[in-house]
């Protein structure tokens, strides 16, 4: 009798199917990198298109009647009227001048001024420099100060100098700033004994003032009043950040390594603790920049600076829709770029939150 197969019986193990082409490592990678930046771009292009809708009907409210303040102490006709709000497009339903203005939006054309008969762009382009340098200056003092501050004070919570670092810099904070403004007005601009006046009281250049070196230094000197309102303000928030990441960083595992391989106590803090505790605080920083665009209206309205801040002044007080509505929008976008440039960095600076 013949003895069965040895294979008889046994299961059959399938063969391993043909390997295919390895996909690249990064492949994965770069589809959740696109899928993240294409997010945060999403969520921008929203956001700025829920403020577009939120500020045309915001500002429609308003009390007043622009072309009643445009003819104000004049003799105007009411047919005279009724052509100034054809031009403007006042006559038309309010869902007509929305369609017309965001229509006008896609074309980079944010409008007409009622009040100054000229294109909105232009005005803001004439006003952004002045802006830019004053909240640019501002904010960089700013930080560099709070960073420092709060480096000292959250390597050592609790002691005297750190005690008197956050009372003076939420004591800062909580002062509304108009009042500051016009407090540094009173005791270094107005010339009141026992104080000369040391700085002008508004304004960014004084009258006749010619040449680049003689422009530059007195709208340097215009500018310490402003700035030195707009950094008392505003450097409690990065000292406070920078403080609180510090005293979370103080007491990490890494330090400890670091310390026993004998660094000193100031290159641990110089080399490991404050890098690390720095990525909110960056964070913070481009958060502002969008913020502090906005955030110089009342600054630039006491100071007399010809910046975006007194152009929106302005602009409400007549009211002056048109404009209001174009200052709103650059207002809004400037916050919602530099939030998405905040979200593009902070993965570059910490590997733990990349896609």
């Amino acid at each position: 009798m013949t003895g069965a197969p040895l294979t008889a019986g046994a299961e059959e193990v399938p063969s391993a199917a043909p390997a295919g082409p390895a996909r690249p490592a990064g492949r994965g990678r770069a589809g959740r990198v696109l899928r993240y930046v294409g997010g945060r771009l999403l969520t921008a292009v929203l956001s700025l298109a829920g403020v577009v809708v939120a500020g045309f009907f915001l500002f429609r409210i308003l009390p007043g009647d622009p072309v009643r303040a445009m003819t104000e102490g004049r003799e105007v006709s009411a047919e005279q009227r009724a052509e100034l709000r054809r031009q403007f497009g006042l006559d038309q339903p309010l869902w007509q001048q929305f369609l017309d203005y965001a229509l006008g939006l896609f074309r980079l054309d944010l409008g007409t001024s009622f009040q100054y008969r000229r294109p909105v762009a232009e005005l803001i382009l004439d006003a952004l420099g002045p802006t830019v340098l004053l909240a640019g200056t501002g904010t960089v003092i700013a930080a560099l100060l709070g960073l420092l501050l709060g480096v000292r004070s959250g390597w050592r919570p609790g002691s005297a100098g750190d005690r008197v670092n956050t009372t003076v810099a939420l004591f800062f904070w909580s002062v509304p700033t108009f009042w500051l403004g016009l407090l540094l007005i009173v005791l270094f601009a107005s010339g009141r004994d026992p104080l000369p006046g040391l700085f002008p009281t508004g304004g960014m250049t004084a009258p006749g003032v010619t040449g680049f070196w003689n422009v530059a230094l007195d709208t340097a000197w215009h500018m310490v009043l402003p700035v030195a309102t707009m950094v008392a303000v505003i450097y409690a928030q990065y000292l406070m950040i920078m403080r609180s990441s510090l005293m979370d960083e103080k007491d990490a595992d890494y330090l400890t390594t670091a310390r026993a391989k004998g660094l000193t106590d100031a290159l641990v803090r110089r080399r490991h603790a404050v890098p690390n505790a720095l990525l909110p605080t960056v964070t913070l920083i481009f958060l502002n920049l969008g913020q502090v665009v906005s955030g110089v209206i009342l600054v630039e309205t006491v100071f007399s600076w010809p910046g975006l801040g007194r152009l929106f002044y302005s602009g409400l007080s007549v009211p002056d829709l048109g404009l209001v509505q174009g200052l709103f929008v650059v207002f809004a976008a400037s916050v919602i770029v530099m939030n998405l440039v905040a979200d593009l960095v902070y993965p570059l600076l910490d590997p733990r939150v990349r896609p």
